[in-house]
């Protein structure tokens, strides 16, 4: 390999570690460099003119006895934390919410008020009035929108002379995976040129890194492996509990999921087979040496959208150990947890049927979530062949129909507080128009499946009624982060009524969406995010410095950040454009699946360094910089967070469905033909509907 490296006099560097990676960036870039334990040494060797790096892994302050000779000698140095110049030691933070701002336009090819992440760093808090990267808590995509001026400031890194000096251990950036790498490449080149190296192309190797470059030419085995790794990282990521630390997650989850992030077991600790569940997936944050805390909740969404991964995989693979995990994942939720106990267990209560939002929320409903759970437990029985959930499977979907109102919408939730002060009759009678899409429309979906399946009319009727109310106010719909996902949502019920219903007014409709979601479809497969109208948003834009990391919060600023959501976005988006190529043929949906699905594997996470990251996929990817990148303002759900149900399964899914060629509505098609489907569903309907 050539390096177009140019070094006029020799880089000496202060460290007494070497497990930051730094030496592998200068290794990797050709860049030669004597090593010394103390500063001391250093400058027993050094000669007039040259570079001088006091890295991280010495400690304390630069003598003014060491500074004087540095000067004497025309050093040119570089001083990063814990080592400083300052006679008394400065007060030291740590990064939370804080990420680094370009400053100045000192840094070539970098732009005043460019963000970087400084990822769970120590830090001195010093002030300077020329800094050329400041740290502060600010909001913004990958620019620091609203300033500095409302928010408490630090410098970062600044220059003094031939010293510069950063209050950060920036060499710690490839081991704490600090952001964007595109930035760190010129901030790199910057500091090198401080201590005479010139570097005309940085290589800056990364431990988490997509597995394909953006052009690659995919084979049809890269699809194979992609879902293999995709499979494999349920496993390697240790979120399915097991009973030797299962007395952790008590210590652990909490309700409303809030607070619940904490490390992962020991890389000693067995895995579980899914018989006492699975946790929620990896938190967006990166601890120093580039580890990532995980979510110890236990959604009702994630177990059966995981059992449905595995038992697809099992469908594909023939591997029994998946279809054993499915299997002991659903036992999990309908029997053994909470999530389908107490009152939702009551044929007499009005909660009956539904599905608990977590085991530490059992008493909360999502519309949503149950609408997810009972889509993957189609799919799950569908694919093992069991009868064993049918019940579960009715009852969830009549008792989420009963307590919707006239119009078919329902609201996004309900407190079980609330639902036992009124009957489900009162409910079913009520006048209630939603047109939120995320919250309502994947349980349209599933009246439209069961129809199928029964014939009941009521189920057809009203949502065929609240799916025409929504398209009569399309695109002036209620969003949630984005309006790319109620797009993508909505493209699962549209493909469904056009198979019990196929009319042009159906077709129209449901190729209005699609055309609407995939103007922002890129050549590389991703779809760029896009902020709905003002004032419908549920998460919408941050709005102040003060209100980043608070609150749920979309992955941009504005219209033009190139970025993909494949945890509300691209990975619905891909299963309801497969359910419309099945209903409809179009050429259009296909070619797009094809982007979609080639996209998927190209962007799943690769790391050697990090293997409970191996195999993932993280819920943002910025696909002009092909990096994993985007604003980590969501207080729960970040960027660089994992997610077992919502982004994992579904994404598998997809491609599982693009190797076989096969679709939800036809691979599910039997269990309407099974007797005792249809025996139960007469008994629960009159039982639970009370109608004709």
């Amino acid at each position: 390999m050539l390096f177009a490296c140019m070094t006029y006099a020799q880089l000496l560097l202060v460290t007494d570690q070497n497990t930051n990676n730094f030496q592998g960036l200068l290794a990797d870039n050709g860049i030669s460099y004597k090593q010394y334990q103390t500063v001391d040494e250093a400058l027993a060797n050094a000669s007039r003119g040259d570079g001088l790096m006091v890295l991280a892994g010495t400690t304390g302050a630069i003598s003014k006895r060491q500074a004087h000779q540095m000067k004497d000698r025309e050093l040119k140095v570089y001083v990063e934390y814990p080592s400083y110049l300052t006679s008394d030691k400065p007060e030291i933070k740590k990064i939370n919410l804080e990420r680094g701002v370009i400053s100045s336009n000192t840094i070539a090819g970098v732009a005043p008020m460019s963000i970087v992440t400084l990822n769970d760093q120590y830090f001195y808090c010093y002030t300077h009035p020329s800094s050329i990267m400041s740290i502060a808590k600010v909001a913004g995509f990958d620019k620091a929108e609203y300033g500095l001026t409302d928010t408490e400031s630090y410098s970062g890194m600044f220059q003094e002379g031939q010293f510069l000096v950063s209050s950060v251990a920036l060499s710690n950036q490839p081991k704490s995976r600090f952001g964007p790498t595109e930035v760190w490449n010129r901030i790199w080149q910057f500091v090198f040129r401080h201590v005479g190296i010139e570097v005309d192309t940085l290589i800056l190797n990364v431990d988490v890194r997509p597995t394909f470059e953006r052009n690659a030419i995919l084979r049809p085995e890269d699809f194979t492996q992609s879902i293999s790794r995709g499979l494999q990282w349920y496993q390697h990521s240790k979120l399915l509990i097991h009973e030797d630390w299962v007395d952790i997650v008590g210590q652990y989850t909490k309700k409303n999921g809030e607070d619940v992030v904490f490390p992962p077991v020991s890389d000693r600790s067995p895995v579980g087979d899914g018989s006492l569940g699975i946790l929620e997936g990896h938190a967006s944050y990166i601890n120093q040496d580039g580890t990532q805390p995980i979510r110890w909740w236990i959604r009702a969404d994630c177990q059966a959208e995981t059992a449905f991964a595995f038992s697809s995989g099992y469908l594909l693979t023939d591997d029994k150990q998946y279809a054993s995990i499915a299997d002991n994942l659903l036992q999990y939720l309908y029997k053994t947890s909470n999530l389908r106990g107490g009152e939702r267990s009551d044929p007499a209560s009005t909660s009956y049927g539904l599905i608990g939002w977590a085991t530490t929320d059992p008493d909360a409903y999502y519309g949503d979530d149950n609408a997810r759970v009972l889509l993957a437990t189609i799919g799950a029985s569908s694919n093992l062949q069991t009868e064993t959930y049918f019940p579960y499977i009715i009852e969830g979907i009549l008792g989420n129909f009963r307590t919707s109102g006239k119009s078919g919408f329902r609201g996004p939730w309900f407190r079980d507080a609330k639902l036992q002060t009124l009957t489900w009759q009162e409910l079913f009678d009520s006048e209630l128009t939603n047109i939120h899409p995320h919250y309502e429309c994947w349980l349209w979906a599933n009246y439209l499946w069961l129809y199928d399946k029964t014939g009941y009319e009521p189920l057809k009727s009203r949502a065929v009624k609240a799916i025409q109310t929504t398209m009569e106010n399309f695109p002036v719909w209620k969003w949630t982060n984005g309006i790319q996902q109620e797009y993508a949502r909505m493209l699962l019920p549209l493909a469904w009524l056009v198979r019990i219903e196929d009319n042009e007014l159906h077709r129209y409709w449901l190729k209005m969406v699609a055309n609407t979601l995939l103007q922002d479809l890129d050549e590389c497969g991703a779809i760029k995010e896009r902020l709905g109208v003002v004032g419908l948003g549920r998460y919408d834009k941050v709005r102040s410095n003060a209100e980043y990391g608070v609150k749920e919060a979309p992955l941009i600023s504005e219209y033009g950040d190139e970025v993909t959501d494949l945890l509300y976005t691209l990975n619905y988006a891909s299963f309801g454009l497969n359910e419309a190529l099945a209903a409809t043929q179009d050429t259009l949906y296909k070619k797009s699946l094809d982007k979609i699905n080639s996209f998927f594997v190209k962007a799943q996470v690769r790391s050697e360094v990090h293997p409970d990251l191996d195999g993932a996929w993280f819920r943002a990817f910025d696909f002009n910089r092909w990096d994993y990148w985007a604003s980590n303002a969501d207080s729960g759900w970040g960027p660089w967070g994992t997610q077992t149900g919502w982004t994992q399964s579904w994404v598998l899914n997809s491609l599982m469905s693009h190797i076989k060629q096969t679709n939800f509505w036809d691979t599910t098609q039997d269990i309407g033909k099974n007797k005792k489907f249809q025996e139960i569903f007469e008994n629960r309907k009159q039982h639970m509907l009370k109608l004709n």
